[in-house]
């Protein structure tokens, strides 16, 4: 359910491509709590948005 509204932020508010969140949650599947790190080391996501998914998530 968290990841469920974490994606859909990741979606809503970024922006982000389903298939460049599907790739993150594959890299990570054995971490799942390290995705948004995952998305910044793929270049997914810039530090900007790497700090709004951290407020994001402190927020939640």
């Amino acid at each position: 359910m968290f990841q469920a509204k974490l994606i859909d932020f990741l979606q809503q508010e970024l922006s982000l491509s389903a298939d460049s969140i599907a790739l993150a949650l594959r890299q990570g599947r054995l971490t799942p709590d390290l995705l948004p790190m995952i998305l910044w080391q793929y270049g997914l996501v810039n530090l900007k948005q790497l700090d709004q998914i951290f407020d994001w998530l402190e927020a939640a």
